[in-house]
This record gives structure tokens, C-alpha cells and sequence, in this order.
């Protein structure tokens, strides 16, 4: 059965980072049909994820015209919700490995993928989601905007700068959820235009992917690699960390020179407003307290499932004892992403084939975009992983490989793992939903901007 799913999945039954397969052994790999059979499942996935946007469209003018939800419009709105997509087309890659093989090896294959991380992301953010680190998150960000003058402008900019750079301490998953709440309960209330809507949450996406790389443990892209290349903490804060931040300045100041006419008429609208979300009722500090050791533990454990599932456990007791200074545990969200990111697991362990075979054979600056442009329709973990598999890469294209993908994690929901918390949180904020295409374009401008840190600062260019 190993030998199987190794030829399968193009990878060695074991595969340790230290003992990587050479490219010789991966060439000789034939391609089956089902190989090419499961790229295509992977394309249509990738094509109904862009595709969310129409399918919510259609079903909406259908419902308004028949008056009432039939049961094919309910079928078009559960396929338009982005969360579903990848483990909707599970089922018939599950049945074309079947056919191809048997049912046997289809299930083995499903029940051998690592889906750590994937439980690692609802658990956190269930965590970061919880009333006490809301409550202290909105205190340190509105202190630092209020340094600043305390406009809406400065608020934004302090969140978007602040928050995916917080990400390398406790999580990008666990930035992304305190991030997009805090957007939600403090930006979009008060009806930005359309095009800073989308400004700001493409923003959100490609600062949070590049945000965690000031440590080697905070995202799992960077965890992957570094692990693989043996980077310590002070390598990726003194090769990646201030390129990152300064970027993600870079980026925040040009978006901010775009839209600061706006952001005064936001002004003015916030002064007349009755919404109000930094006066909720406080928490007491042990509490609190107790909900950031939670967090340090899940973080700390987080490659342990077991470990870090029954710490959430724990957790949840703690959290009906304290019920009355706490939100109730809402787990649709996150169990929603946690469904996403399996899907994406199951297929994207079945692309390595074609992957490493447009990677491998590079120039340096090609290696770094041709990265970038996998990371939009792929999580950027798994090019990590599948990059990985290529040994002796060397320094100059290491670094090629590792800004190429952190840089593409904001194009699109799929690209990297927070995405779709920050895409759930702030989707009821976008009255037609979040459209994929006008995603991707608000965040070429940053992704390019951090393309040409990445490049004029590092061995790319020097």
C-alpha cells in the first residue's frame, strides 16, 4: 500500500526533508492517467473557486425571480460558499482513485494526509476569536492609532501594519482572525467605496503572508522550509523579517495615499455614528491571562495533534466556568476553513508532479515568479513542501523560492491558509460577496511592491 501511494503521489512513502529523493528518481515516476485525471479535478476546483462570485449571482436572481429557494438554488448557494469548494471535489477525485486503483488505496490515501495544520487553524482560531484577546488586541491597536491622531486613517493603517507582523508570534492564523474581526467591528461599519473595500482586505491577505517570517514558527509555509534549510529565527529576521515589514509599510503608505480623501469623509462618518465596539464590558486580567498561556501552548505544541486538541478541550471547560466575560464559542467558521484547508490538502498532495517539473531548471528571478504565480492557485505551504522535494537547491534559490511564495499569499483565498478565516469574517461586509478577480487585482499592487523589495534587497539583485 505504501509503494502504492508513493507512486501516486510522487513522493517517497516516507519522506524526510533530510533524505530528499533525488530529481533523477522523481523523473523516472511515470505519469498515469490518473495523474493527469486528478490535474484536471484540481483545475475545475480551481476554476469553481474563482467562479464563487457567479454561482452567488445566479443564485440570488434565480431566488429573487422564483419568488422563494427551490432546492436547485440551495444546491448553487451551497456551491457558491468558497469554504466547500475543495472538498466538494474530493469526492469525485476519491472515485476516480477508486477506479483507478481500488477503494482500498483511495481511502488510505485520504486517511494518510497530515491534516495537523488543518486542526491547528480552527483551534486557533477559536482562541484569537474569544472575548479577552479581542478585548486586549483592540486596546493595544487603538492606543497605537490614537499615538498616531487617532483618525480611521491612522487606526487602519496602525491595524495593517501591527497585526500581520504580530503574526510571527502568535500565528498567521491566529493574526488573520483578530484582524479581520477587528476590520469588521471597526472599518467596514462604517461603508467604505467598493474599491477600498477590496483595497483593504487584499491588503489584509498579502501583509498576513508575509508578516509571519520575523520567527520559524508562526506560519506554516515558513515552518516547512525552515525546517528543511535550517533556518533559525535570527536568519529569517535578518534576511526576510525587515524586508517583510518594511513592504508591508511600503504598501499600507501607497494604499493610504490613494485613499485618504476617503478616509476623512470615513471620518466624518464615524463622528456621527452610534456604533461604538471599544466599550464593551471589560474582562478581568487572570482571565485574559489565561486565554494568552491557552494560545502560547497551542502554538508552542501546535505540531503535536493530540496534545494541542486536548489543551482546546481543556480550554472549552475553562471558557463555560468564565461564560459570563466570554462570546459564545461559535465553531462554523472554523470548522468551515478546517473543511477547506483538508480539501486542499487531499488534492494539492497529488500535484507534485507537474510542480517541481515547472520549478526545477530555473533562473533564480524565473524560480521566484514562477512561485508567486503558483501560490495564487495553490497554498503556498504546499509549493513549500513540494519545493522541498528538490535537493540542493542552493542559497540564491532558496531565497528565490521562499520571497516567490510568501510574496503570492494574498492573490487569492486558496493561496495561503488564514485566507479563507479572513475571507469568512469579512464576506457579510461585501453585499455581492467577495468577487475572486477583483480580489486578485487589489492585490497585485502589494504583491509587486513586495515582488521588488524582495528582489532590489536580496542576492536576486546584488
Amino acid at each position: 500500500m505504501q509503494q502504492i501511494l508513493a507512486q501516486i503521489t510522487k513522493q517517497p512513502a516516507k519522506l524526510d526533508c533530510l533524505k530528499h529523493p533525488s530529481v533523477l528518481q522523481l523523473e523516472m515516476l511515470e505519469i498515469s492517467p490518473f495523474h493527469i485525471v486528478s490535474a484536471i479535478i484540481f483545475v475545475l476546483a480551481i476554476i469553481h473557486t474563482l467562479s464563487t462570485y457567479r454561482l452567488q449571482k445566479w443564485a440570488e436572481g434565480l431566488e429573487s425571480r422564483a419568488g422563494k429557494r427551490t432546492i436547485p438554488i440551495l444546491l448553487l448557494l451551497f456551491l457558491s460558499q468558497v469554504e466547500v469548494v475543495f472538498a466538494f471535489w474530493a469526492i469525485p477525485l476519491f472515485l476516480a482513485m477508486a477506479f483507478f486503483y481500488n477503494a482500498a488505496t483511495a481511502l488510505e490515501y485520504i486517511n494518510t494526509r497530515d491534516y495537523t495544520e488543518t486542526l491547528f487553524v480552527v483551534v486557533i482560531l477559536s482562541l484569537t476569536a474569544s472575548r479577552p484577546i479581542v478585548n486586549i488586541a483592540k486596546k493595544t491597536m487603538n492606543w497605537c492609532a490614537t499615538f498616531f491622531g487617532g483618525s480611521l486613517s491612522a487606526w487602519w493603517f496602525v491595524l495593517l501594519t501591527i497585526g500581520p507582523l504580530l503574526g510571527s508570534l502568535i500565528t498567521e492564523a491566529g493574526s488573520m482572525a483578530l484582524c479581520a474581526l477587528l476590520l469588521a467591528q471597526q472599518f467596514y461599519v462604517y461603508h467604505p467605496s467598493k474599491k477600498l473595500a477590496y483595497a483593504t482586505i487584499a491588503l489584509l491577505f498579502v501583509n498576513i503572508s508575509v508578516g509571519g517570517v520575523l520567527t520559524n514558527f508562526a506560519s506554516p509555509a515558513v515552518l516547512v522550509l525552515s525546517h528543511c534549510w535550517h533556518w533559525t529565527t535570527l536568519d529569517l529576521l535578518t534576511s526576510f523579517g525587515w524586508k517583510a515589514a518594511f513592504g508591508i509599510i511600503l504598501s499600507n503608505l501607497v494604499y493610504w495615499l490613494i485613499f485618504r480623501k476617503e478616509f476623512s469623509i470615513m471620518d466624518k462618518r464615524r463622528e456621527v455614528s452610534s456604533v461604538n465596539h471599544l466599550g464593551e464590558t471589560q474582562v478581568p486580567t487572570w482571565i485574559t491571562c489565561i486565554h494568552v498561556v491557552f494560545i502560547v501552548i497551542t502554538v508552542w505544541i501546535s505540531h503535536y495533534l493530540a496534545v494541542f486538541i486536548a489543551s482546546f478541550l481543556f480550554y472549552l471547560g475553562f471558557h463555560q466556568l468564565t461564560r459570563d466575560h466570554q462570546y459564545p464559542i461559535r465553531v462554523r467558521h472554523p470548522m468551515l476553513i478546517g473543511l477547506f484547508l483538508a480539501g486542499l490538502v487531499i488534492h494539492g498532495g497529488l500535484q507534485g508532479w507537474w510542480v517541481v517539473e515547472l520549478l526545477y531548471g530555473k533562473s533564480p528571478l524565473s524560480v521566484m515568479g514562477m512561485t508567486i504565480a503558483l501560490t495564487g492557485f495553490n497554498d503556498n505551504t504546499a509549493i513549500s513542501y513540494l519545493a522541498s522535494l528538490i535537493p540542493n537547491w542552493g542559497d540564491i534559490f532558496e531565497y528565490a523560492i521562499f520571497t516567490g511564495i510568501i510574496a503570492g499569499g494574498g492573490l487569492t483565498v486558496i493561496a495561503n491558509a488564514p485566507n479563507p478565516a479572513g475571507y469568512a469574517i469579512l464576506k457579510p461586509h461585501f453585499k455581492e460577496g467577495i468577487s475572486t478577480l477583483q480580489l486578485f487585482l487589489a492585490a497585485l499592487t502589494p504583491t509587486i511592491i513586495l515582488y521588488a523589495v524582495f528582489y532590489f534587497f536580496g542576492p536576486l539583485f546584488l
